[in-house]
C-alpha cells in the first residue's frame, strides 16, 4: 500500500495549499456560473421548454431596469422586457454559445427599445428644461431627487448615448460586453460614452446637480 500523505496544520506550505484549492474551487463556480445559461438554452432546444422560466426569473429585472431607463415609462418596459423574452425564445436556436448568453439577450432588449423609441421620434426631442413625462404615480423606480434628476437629464440625451450610459453605470458592463450588445467596436463604445458622460454632466451643472 502506497504511503498516506497528511496535510500538517503546523507546515508553512499549507496556507498555500488551502489557498490554491480556494482560488480552484472559486474559478469553479465563476465557470459554472457562465456554463448555467448554456445549459439551460440546451435543456430548452431539447424540448424542456419550461427551463426558459429560469431565464426570465434571472434577467426579468436587468433587462425591464435597462429598458425603463431607456424609455423612461414603466409600462412600456414592461412590454418591451415581455417582447424580448418572446422573441429570444422564438431565436433560441441561433444563439451562438460562443458569446455570453446575457449580452445575446440584452441586444435584443435594447433593439426592442430603440424600436420603442424611433416610433416616438416626434416626441423625442426633449429640451434640457423639460422634465421627463409618464412617471408612474407611485414613483416604484429612483424614489429620490438626485436619482430623478439623473434620469430626467438621461432623457435629454439622444438615445444612442443614453443607452451607453445605461448600460455602463447602471448595468456595470464592460465594454466588449456593450460592444457586442450594440454591435459596436470597443473603441466607438468607448468614445461614446465619453462623450455621453460629457453631456450629462453639462446637463446636471445647468440643472445644479453638479458644481
Amino acid at each position: 500500500m502506497g504511503r498516506i500523505h497528511r496535510v500538517d496544520p503546523w507546515n508553512r506550505s499549507c496556507p498555500r495549499i488551502i489557498r490554491r484549492e480556494t482560488q480552484l474551487f472559486a474559478l469553479f463556480l465563476v465557470l459554472m456560473k457562465e456554463d448555467s445559461d448554456i445549459l439551460i438554452v440546451r435543456q430548452c432546444l431539447n424540448g424542456d421548454t419550461r427551463a426558459f422560466e429560469t431565464i426570465v426569473e434571472k434577467y426579468q429585472r436587468p433587462l425591464f431596469n435597462a429598458a425603463l431607463r431607456i424609455i423612461d415609462n414603466y409600462q412600456d418596459a414592461e412590454d418591451v422586457t415581455q417582447t424580448a423574452f418572446v422573441k429570444a425564445f422564438e431565436k433560441l436556436s441561433t444563439f451562438d454559445p460562443k458569446f455570453k448568453f446575457f449580452s445575446w439577450l440584452y441586444r435584443i432588449a435594447v433593439n426592442e427599445a430603440l424600436n420603442l423609441v424611433n416610433q416616438r421620434k416626434p416626441q423625442e426631442g426633449v429640451t434640457e428644461d423639460l422634465p421627463s413625462e409618464d412617471k408612474a404615480p407611485d414613483e416604484k423606480y429612483d424614489e429620490n431627487e438626485m436619482s430623478e434628476m439623473i434620469q430626467d437629464a438621461l432623457m435629454t440625451l439622444k438615445v444612442d448615448h443614453r443607452i451607453v450610459i445605461v448600460l455602463k453605470h447602471f448595468h456595470d458592463l464592460s465594454y466588449k460586453e456593450m460592444g457586442q450588445i450594440l454591435d459596436l467596436p470597443e473603441k466607438t463604445v468607448k468614445s461614446r460614452l465619453f462623450m455621453a458622460r460629457e453631456q450629462l454632466k453639462s446637463r446636471l451643472t445647468k440643472r445644479g446637480a453638479v458644481k
